[in-house]
């Protein structure tokens, strides 16, 4: 290339460079691809609006990043936002924050798995904007039946939730959760402080309802990993 002169990739239409910057799942990489000029980091930018999914999974990410990226992401449909050793440390700023974003009402998926930092109060106020829900992972939380219930209102297409380990949520909340989300399916109760013979009560209203683990039902030895 002669001095002075426009490199190969600069050359590119704008929609061709985002469509390429979709491949990058890296966020240090996109965030370094951001940095090379005005025209890549509209490129990264318009990237964002064409992802279906982000994961922020062992990501050391905190409310203002993760919120800034979701924002960019109007075309999302599964987030996962789930933690891991070095992995988010969302609060219930970052999930209000998050309620705001463009594409919450289209999300069919969320994970908020092992987010000990949430309460009901950022769990409300996220889910009550997440009217297509499908999916929800919200296991290894401090929840009560006030999420619960906001989910029971907010969430009729619901298929699966996993509700490992909320010890803090009761019968009362999973009663309201079977009998007002009418195609839920699957539920993970693994680590509950609820009475086994409660869940035969949940089957006595859904009849095809998958509680997860299996051995629950038959008073066995529960397994000691949780099964999703």
């Amino acid at each position: 290339m002669k001095e002075g002169e426009e490199a190969e990739i600069d050359r590119l239409p704008m929609d061709l460079l985002a469509h390429i910057f979709v491949f990058i799942t890296c966020f240090k990489d996109l965030a370094q691809t951001r940095s090379v000029c005005k025209k890549w980091r509209e490129g990264v930018k318009q990237s964002m609006g064409r992802r279906e999914k982000l994961s922020f999974a062992g990501w050391k990410m905190d409310d203002e990043s993760t919120c800034r990226l979701v924002r960019y992401a109007y075309g999302l449909k599964e987030l996962d936002i789930s933690k891991s050793r070095w992995g988010c440390q969302i609060t219930d700023n970052g999930l209000y924050q998050l309620s705001t974003a463009k594409c919450i009402v289209n999300l069919s998926s969320i994970s908020l798995w092992g987010m000990t930092g949430i309460t009901d109060k950022g769990v409300v106020q996220l889910i009550s904007r997440a009217n297509s829900l499908q999916h929800l992972n919200i296991g290894g939380t401090f929840i009560t039946d006030e999420s619960v219930f906001a989910i029971a209102a907010s969430c009729p297409h619901l298929k699966s939730v996993v509700l490992w380990g909320c010890r803090h949520v009761t019968e009362n909340g999973l009663v309201v959760l079977v009998n007002k989300c009418p195609k839920l399916m699957t539920i993970n109760v693994w680590g509950m402080r609820v009475p086994f013979d409660f869940f035969l009560t949940l089957l006595t209203i859904r009849p095809a309802l998958q509680i997860v683990p299996q051995s629950i039902l038959n008073m066995e030895t529960i397994p000691l990993l949780p099964v999703f």
